[in-house]
């Protein structure tokens, strides 16, 4: 039954190659959203009052500690996209989903307002101490958060299943919106710490979106979850689990690449240039990755549809083409230098070890659509087990190769660091196909026929 073609109706349909694109733009747009707002945040705190202290807060205490604290909620969208097929099974999740909110609010709350916060900041992060008070400020203020974060994403794996994505995008560009209203109020306003503006612009943001997604939800709860034909198997809290926790622990092992990537590139050539030119690299490579990284939802909801894997691939070489093209035009062109030189202002020494960094991320963008294409048919088939598998790969081709940058010194930090992000994106690309060509092989009869399909 397609509840993404038929809206409602009932009727077996197939989903064409365009109405896959139509699924897939306004994730997409949300996810290019989305990328854009860490640069924004830090083009406001840094034009106001003690920039490098507000900076320091943001980045190195309030922004990463509230990840890691909300990553098992973060999968809460491919967890939903894929199991809220009916009325029942959305019910569970959403009690599942309030749970979990609560529960991790409950961390937060524990981490910012008690002595716990200094633990964290001081003991085990080790951050100067000017950047203390102004730290704990923003992860107070922060607290919406983790509600916020796992109560939309839950909406909109459900919106998603019933073939609502362009809501999902109006839903991001109401945060973005609320974002960029504080944004400017702060950098008007010029009193107010760069701290406080950055924490309550992503709290009001993250708060906007999951009011916007729960109004927004309740007439296809209405029209369609209620209407839909029950599912044959029920959902108990141990099939959800054994589905879940391996998409939570991917979440939380991506987030720990980040500081491992920091602390190997200290130990190799040109450490302060690399690390200064890092998030330059990496910020514009997520934005460039993050049209594959929306297909992944795109595969969980139309894969259950007739001969849907035939045209979700063909989309995938159709989109990675135009992705991969895209890429080599900016890197090769006056785009990256304007992009490098004048809008994230490098200074002029710093250009050439970006442009090699650039250089060798052209790949990373259409690994992420492959991604997603295996990843989401496994999601789909709620063996997710195979996940976990494909993140432990990644991380450990990636400490690997560190560890050869940092015994040989031959080249700069952040060059190592980018060729070991390709060898271990291939590697977990690679394994989630492998995992994934018995799912594909049952999906419909005429490609048990041959093994190479």
């Amino acid at each position: 039954m397609s509840h993404l073609t038929d809206q409602g109706t009932g009727q077996p349909a197939r989903t064409t190659v365009r109405q896959i694109a139509q699924m897939w733009w306004p994730l997409a747009l949300s996810f290019l959203l989305m990328s854009l707002e860490g640069p924004a945040h830090n083009a406001i705190v840094a034009r106001l009052a003690n920039p490098e202290i507000n900076l320091a807060a943001w980045g190195g205490i309030v922004f990463p500690v509230a990840l890691i604290i909300e990553s098992p909620g973060v999968m809460m969208l491919s967890a939903s996209t894929a199991l809220s097929k009916d009325w029942e099974t959305y019910r569970k999740l959403r009690r599942i989903a309030v749970a979990l909110g609560i529960a991790l609010t409950l961390i937060h709350i524990s981490v910012a307002f008690t002595p716990l916060y200094d633990l964290v900041a001081q003991d085990i992060i080790g951050v100067p101490k000017e950047i203390l008070e102004p730290g704990r400020i923003g992860l107070m203020i922060m607290t919406p958060w983790c509600w916020g974060i796992t109560f939309r994403r839950f909406q909109q794996g459900a919106m998603i299943r019933f073939g609502h994505t362009k809501a999902v995008g109006i839903g991001t560009v109401v945060r973005i919106s609320s974002v960029g209203l504080v944004l400017l109020i702060g950098y008007l306003l010029q009193r107010v710490p760069g701290i406080v503006v950055a924490s309550s612009a992503v709290a009001v943001g993250v708060s906007a979106e999951a009011l916007y997604a729960g109004l927004r939800v309740r007439p296809i709860v209405r029209t369609q979850i209620r209407c839909a034909p029950r599912n044959a198997t029920s959902l108990t809290l141990r099939s959800f689990l054994s589905f879940y926790v391996p998409l939570a622990i991917t979440s939380l092992i991506f987030i720990f690449v980040s500081p491992i990537a920091s602390a190997a590139i200290s130990r190799m050539p040109e450490a302060l240039n690399s690390l200064a030119v890092l998030p330059v690299i990496t910020g514009l490579t997520f934005v460039l990755r993050s049209p594959g990284l929306a297909y992944n939802e795109v595969v969980v909801a139309v894969l259950d549809e007739p001969h849907a894997y035939q045209r979700l691939r063909r989309f995938a070489i159709l989109l990675g083409s135009a992705l991969l093209i895209v890429v080599l035009i900016i890197v090769a062109s006056p785009l990256a230098d304007l992009w490098l030189g004048v809008v994230m202002a490098l200074p002029t020494q710093l250009l050439p070890l970006a442009r090699q960094a650039l250089w060798l991320s052209v790949l990373l963008p259409p690994l992420a659509l492959v991604q997603s294409l295996y990843q989401g048919i496994i999601v789909n088939s709620k063996r997710t087990g195979s996940i976990i598998e494909s993140v432990t790969l990644y991380l450990v081709i990636t400490v690997i190769t560190l560890g050869i940058g940092m015994l040989l010194q031959s080249l700069p930090g952040l060059l190592v660091t980018i060729i070991a992000f390709n060898v271990a994106t291939f590697s977990q690309v690679a394994w989630l196909w492998h995992r994934s060509r018995p799912v594909v092989k049952a999906l419909s009869p005429e490609l048990q026929v041959t093994s190479a399909e």
